[in-house]
């Protein structure tokens, strides 16, 4: 037996209560949150222009995007308890505010050192929001179309990540690099505007501190902080043969082992562990973690490879990511109608989804060091098409048969594994990226050993560019094999795990 006691239920809406002004609200979050997305792959692309303008060099940027993603992760970890104690509303509204005041501070920070503060105080508001979007769609969406908001919470994975690239190049070509952090401000005055004319105020349930998890909050923050730092930074101080880096992933992984045995027993956790015996939620969880390794992966190896063999900038892969982007505006309310039939078996749209992703990785094995971007374009449609049918179906198992009382945990649960997810990719890819690299150096390096030896310091240049060519070409390769075979695995968790879940509208 547990001691998990069972939050007072949430004060639900009036059945009267969803009109054009809820929609207004929901609005204004899914702006907040996908300004918020984007603002940190923008700001990631155009790390090196704001290195430049803010003469730091390449490890001290490193960090800047590492202690963003650490405090916007512990954020989106605790961020729902606050929002059923503060309000929805005021909650929400004040996590903008602070996001919008730190943007504008941030590319006019003094020195490098209150640059970092002020990018992770802004990672930690931007953390508070996607929870945000999950919460009201759940709670305020009727069954009809409560699909249709959680593909508004789709975008997030699908749409919103593809856009950095655009924008930076917008940003960085034709005005200059403060506007990769003031691009937010205009869009998120717009949708406080919007969430204090649509989401209804509830009232301060100051006594739920009385049972504050202080325990939680002491553990999980340095263990989310460590882990992530440890992920993110542990390919360039080459990993475990540094002592920091041993400190921070063991460390973090100690911390978290402790914060997990403290929600477990905690009278009002921010993780009810619980939940998870729930095959279908513990299959979404998985899965999605999966899929956003996959993800990740397919949107930074075409325009990792175009800018180191063929020197593209933002500019040049603009379109590209944008045949990925602007598809999801309509494939993803597609998605959505498509799953709220009855008849159709949301697994069989999530293994049509892994499939495509997995015939896009296996397509991309054929590339050679002549592909230009016009050789991806094929391939990027598989992938618009693909990772909406493979995210949408994971949001309506995780979300179908969930309590109202449960909502907040399971807007932490989805929400926290997506971002860690995300972190998890990146220091993955670095390593095999990293070791793939060195593996084709070696190997191409020593059959070149017996041939004669070149004259002439052209001749030495032009092979040491087309190795180089061909060393990114292979490890490319390699990255979209293995993707290639975690969306395929992932296909086959399917018929073990979960049961079948019907549309919302269904149960209504």
């Amino acid at each position: 037996m547990t001691a998990v006691a069972t939050l007072p239920p949430l004060k639900a809406p009036a059945p009267n209560a969803f009109g054009l002004q809820t929609i207004i609200g929901l609005v204004g979050v899914l702006i907040a949150v996908l300004v918020a997305g984007i603002n940190e792959g923008v700001t990631r692309i155009a790390l090196a222009d704001i290195r430049g303008a803010m003469f730091i060099g390449y490890d001290e940027a490193t960090w800047v995007t590492s202690l963003y993603s650490a405090t916007s992760l512990t954020a989106t970890a605790f961020a729902p308890w606050f929002a059923v104690t503060l309000s929805l509303r005021r909650f929400t509204l004040g996590a903008i505010a602070a996001f919008i005041v730190l943007a504008l501070l941030c590319p006019l920070a003094p020195d490098y050192r209150s640059f970092l503060l002020l990018r992770a105080l802004q990672g930690l508001a931007a953390g508070c929001l996607p929870p945000m979007l999950m919460t009201v769609a759940l709670r305020f969406l009727p069954p009809g179309i409560k699909l249709y908001g959680l593909a508004g919470y789709a975008l997030t994975a699908t749409f919103a990540p593809s856009l950095g690239t655009p924008l930076a190049a917008l940003w960085t070509e034709y005005f200059n690099w403060h506007w990769t952090f003031w691009q937010v401000i205009a869009p998120c005055a717009v949708a406080m505007i919007a969430i204090a004319h649509g989401i209804p105020q509830d009232p301060l349930r100051l006594e739920r501190f009385k049972s504050f998890n202080w325990r939680g909050v002491l553990l999980g923050t340095p263990a989310i902080c460590m882990l992530v730092t440890g992920l993110l930074q542990g390919n360039r101080l080459d990993g475990f043969e540094s002592t920091l880096i041993v400190g921070l992933l063991g460390g973090g992984t100690l911390l978290l082992v402790l914060f997990l045995v403290n929600e477990w027993f905690a009278p009002i956790p921010f993780f009810k562990l619980q939940m998870l015996s729930n095959l279908n939620l513990s299959h979404a969880l998985i899965t999605l973690g999966g899929v956003l390794v996959v993800l990740t992966a397919t949107g930074s190896i075409p325009s990792s490879y175009l800018a180191q063999v063929h020197g593209y900038r933002p500019l040049q892969t603009a379109p590209m990511m944008l045949l990925v982007a602007l598809p999801q505006l309509l494939v993803l309310p597609l998605v959505a109608a498509l799953c709220n039939i009855r008849r159709i078996d949301c697994r069989w749209v999530l293994t049509t989804g892994l499939g495509l992703l997995a015939l896009y990785c296996f397509a991309a094995t054929r590339m050679s060091p002549e592909w230009i971007r016009d050789n991806f374009y094929a391939l990027q449609l598989l992938q618009a098409v693909g990772q909406p049918m493979a995210v949408l179906p994971l949001l309506m198992q995780a979300t179908g048969g969930i309590a109202p009382p449960d909502g907040p945990f399971a807007s932490a649960w989805f929400n926290t594994v997506r971002g860690l997810a995300s972190v998890i990719a990146t220091g993955v890819l670095d390593a095999l990226t990293t070791s793939r690299q060195h593996f084709h150096s070696h190997v191409l390096v020593d059959r070149l050993g017996n041939t004669p030896e070149l004259a002439g310091q052209d001749a030495l240049a032009s092979l040491a560019h087309r190795l180089h060519e061909q060393v990114v070409t292979l490890t490319s390769i390699d990255l979209y094999y293995c993707m290639g075979w975690v969306a395929a695995a992932l296909i086959l968790l399917i018929p073990l795990m979960p049961s079948r879940v019907y549309p919302p509208r269904a149960a209504a």
